[in-house]
């Protein structure tokens, strides 16, 4: 599996390898947002990807979808990641962070006012929020209005700001897995009759926004967006995904965004379609089958040698091996990952699994 040993340019970055670690939720911050020293012992650990792309991180309080979550939207949470990324580039790394708007896909409990989550339309998830105290239910969340929408582009500007000051290479933009990016996509969640709901190119109009101002905020080539095409996360449904992603590719193509990363969902012919009308770098999360979760690192090379992507994102692999690359060439043996403590919690099953020496 030497082709994912092989050196990388994605915008500005060079990456050492295209070995990259997907963005996972861990929910291990305070309840005000804000990083520990054991995040950053996590991240430092994993500093031998060729890159990071840190858990989903929202850009604003009313962005926040999970308990326990980071944001990038107070000083206090800047000064926190700063320590994260201190210790990844001491150990030679590369760090994103991945900005991440829940949109809809939120509850009142976890904002100050508790007031009602955001999304392009009054529709809900279907889905469950989890607390302490049991689950509950995702509520209709209150349509964004225009000024909310303009808000919102603004919120990921400044978070992405925020991202540089607190020392990351470059912020990934989660427009994947029923988030609010995704909702606005998805005509299942968006059935406004305004300028951002409707035909396709309406639909992909709040993507586009972020991007542009993002990138004109901090640089394109430090700016990199997930997409997760045919994706039913969070309740999401989109009915012309085809049409969709070739619209929304072709109108992100000119900016010249450092990276497109594709979450594959068992339909490697719509990543074929995506890699050919990308003209630069792909991240691949490779799920060649629907049996093929989580992804492995043969997945990945396979995905390589087959020309539909240039970089790989895995997740649990990452997460249970911190010195995975090393894991790769020595053929294994790997830990396994446990469930118990993905989400949540100290040390255990976060900073602690063994490294082969």
């Amino acid at each position: 599996m030497q082709e994912l040993f092989e050196p990388l340019s994605a915008g500005k970055l060079e990456l050492p390898n295209r070995l990259v670690m997907a963005p996972m939720t861990r929910s291990r911050a305070t309840e005000d947002g804000t990083v520990t020293e054991l995040t950053a012992e996590y991240y430092r650990q994993r500093a031998g990807a060729g890159l990071i792309i840190t858990e989903g991180t929202q850009p604003s309080v009313r962005g926040q979808g999970y308990i326990l979550t980071p944001g990038l939207h107070s000083g206090d949470q800047v000064a926190a990641w700063r320590t994260v990324t201190d210790a990844v580039h001491a150990e030679g790394g590369r760090i994103f962070a991945q900005l991440m708007h829940a949109g809809r896909v939120g509850h009142p409990v976890l904002y100050p006012d508790g007031g009602l989550p955001l999304g392009p339309s009054p529709i809900p998830s279907g889905e469950q929020l989890f607390t302490p105290d049991g689950m509950l239910d995702h509520p209709e969340p209150r349509e964004m209005t225009l000024d909310d929408i303009a808000q919102a582009v603004d919120e990921f500007t400044a978070a992405a700001r925020n991202a540089v000051d607190a020392g990351f290479d470059g912020v990934e933009l989660h427009g994947a897995n029923g988030y609010l990016i995704q909702q606005f996509l998805a005509d299942g969640s968006n059935t406004r009759t305004d300028a951002y709901g409707g035909t396709v190119e309406n639909r992909i109009r709040f993507a586009v926004e972020v991007a542009r101002a993002v990138s004109d905020a901090i640089g394109p080539d430090r700016v990199g967006f997930r997409v997760s095409p045919g994706g039913t996360a969070n309740g999401v449904h989109e009915t012309d995904t085809p049409e969709l992603y070739s619209a929304l590719v072709e109108a992100l193509a000119p900016y010249g965004l450092a990276y497109l990363h594709v979450m594959e969902l068992g339909d490697r012919a719509t990543t074929r379609r995506i890699r050919a009308e990308w003209p630069g770098a792909l991240i691949l999360n490779p799920h060649p089958t629907p049996q093929s979760f989580p992804s492995k690192p043969e997945h990945g090379a396979e995905a390589l040698r087959d020309g539909v992507a240039d970089a790989i994102a895995l997740a649990e692999m990452w997460l249970a091996n911190p010195d995975l690359p090393a894991r790769i060439k020595a053929g294994g043996p790997y830990n396994e990952a446990d469930q118990a403590t993905f989400y949540g919690g100290d040390h255990r099953g976060y900073t602690d699994y063994p490294t082969l020496t």
